[in-house]
């Protein structure tokens, strides 16, 4: 009787291991996804997730706009299409974005799988391995995902209330290129920026496009919350100043994250890299969704709608601010953003956000770690928290709920004496950003 060959067998988790490609080693799970299967509890009130609340969106006037696409448009809708996106939608794209002070052409938009296939895009276009992107500290979670999973070095430089610290972007970029190494870009989100919620002053965005002419660094502006300022019109953007920044949009925020349509703007030469960037990946973005948009767009006071939004974000703002003035224990300080969707909180010393998180999901509320946001292990002193989504009264009941739980560390702390930090290392996070908190 022939041997039959026996397959191989491991002892190991993950048969397939050494196989994968190195850069696979950067690939790991996001700690806002891992919360969501907890946070979506009833019982739970999440202050974790940055879903948009789109409960205010006119869904039959959507319906209907997407009835009429199929009805009149769709074997053009349900077709391939072009790796840059559709035309009229690209036209469009520049009207949203002339609210911001951009004077663009459609033909230098290149629409996207949502902006965070952009930030992919952009970074498969421009970084090898070890390469260095500068990024806020914090920063979007997302994005350090993208920069990880191409192998790229992260530097950060820290923020305050003010945005990204133009020394310490200067610092950040002068000690990269001591160690021999080269930056490729700045990430950065100056509006309403995700995690901290500080929004980057008029002042320092051009001393920040300065240094990065200066030293001939690339900025790649993300600017997702950008239309959904509180108090005053839409602030100009980075991009506005100089021609050079590559700037990242989304509509996720401002109607529909399902639909998962955002958008780049580069200078020509970038734009073309990043079509067949695009083509080698999707071979080209939804037309249909992209499509959808367009009718939205076309048929509905779109900027009402946002109007509306910034009206119903506001009020859930305003109840977080009053929760964490009304409950928070003294030691705790925290942002206070004047438009999207986050506060970042800043613990008492010796108490741990993320070891405090399953005693949190315990009391039925959930944030998310402030490790997420860093690439190199820091913010575990501090949280991001989330009001775009629950409805006020939520949002105080799940404040309430965390103060109590961040009170129990405390006494814990206080009784039994605290691990701490490393003598003389710095918690990045607990520093940053600080002069607009309580």
């Amino acid at each position: 009787m022939t041997d039959l060959p026996q397959r191989a067998t491991s002892s190991r988790l993950d048969p397939y291991a050494d196989r994968y490609a190195a850069r696979t080693a950067g690939m790991t799970v996001s700690e806002v996804r891992a919360l969501f299967a907890v946070a979506a509890r009833p019982e739970v009130v999440s202050l974790a997730g940055g879903m948009p609340n789109i409960s205010s969106l006119p869904l039959d006037v959507v319906g209907d706009s997407i009835k009429d696409l199929i009805l009149t448009q769709g074997p053009t809708a349900l077709q391939y299409g072009g790796g840059q996106g559709d035309p009229v939608l690209r036209e469009q794209i520049c009207e949203v974005m002339r609210l911001e002070g951009i004077e663009a052409h459609p033909d230098d938009v290149v629409v996207t799988v949502g902006s965070q296939q952009a930030v992919d895009l952009v970074t498969r276009v421009f970084c090898d391995p070890g390469d260095v992107v500068i990024c806020e500290a914090p920063s979007y979670v997302g994005a350090l995902g993208v920069f990880k999973g191409y192998q790229c070095d992260i530097v950060h430089a820290e923020v305050d209330a003010s945005g990204l610290i133009p020394s310490a972007l200067e610092q950040a970029i002068v000690s990269t290129k001591a160690s021999g190494r080269r930056v490729k870009f700045l990430y950065t989100i100056p509006n309403f920026q995700n995690p901290t919620g500080v929004t980057m002053t008029p002042e320092r965005r051009t001393e920040i496009l300065e240094i990065c002419r200066r030293h001939d660094i690339l900025v790649l502006e993300d600017n997702p919350y950008g239309l959904l300022g509180f108090d005053d019109e839409p602030r100009p953007a980075m991009r506005a100043q100089d021609p050079g920044v590559i700037y990242l949009g989304s509509f996720s925020k401002t109607f529909s994250p399902g639909l998962r349509v955002g958008w780049a703007l580069a200078p020509s030469a970038i734009r073309e890299k990043l079509v067949l960037a695009q083509e080698s990946a999707t071979l080209c973005p939804p037309p249909f969704n992209q499509m959808a948009v367009s009718a939205y767009l076309s048929n509905h006071d779109w900027q009402g709608q946002i109007k509306q939004m910034r009206e119903m974000y506001r009020e859930r703002r305003d109840a977080m601010l009053d929760a964490l003035e009304a409950y928070m224990p003294a030691a705790c300080t925290w942002t206070k953003p004047d438009g999207g969707f986050f506060v970042w909180l800043t613990l008492p010393s010796g108490i741990d956000s993320k070891a405090m998180l399953p005693r949190a999901v315990t009391s039925r509320v959930a944030f998310v770690p402030g490790t997420g946001f860093f690439a190199d292990g820091f913010g575990a002193s501090s949280m991001r928290i989330s009001y775009c989504y629950p409805t006020p009264e939520r949002i105080r009941e799940g404040v309430r709920r965390l103060a109590g739980v961040i009170e129990a560390e405390m006494e814990l702390l206080e009784t039994f004496g605290a691990t701490g930090p490393i003598p003389g290392l710095p918690i990045r996070g607990a520093e940053h950003p600080s002069t607009n908190t309580q």
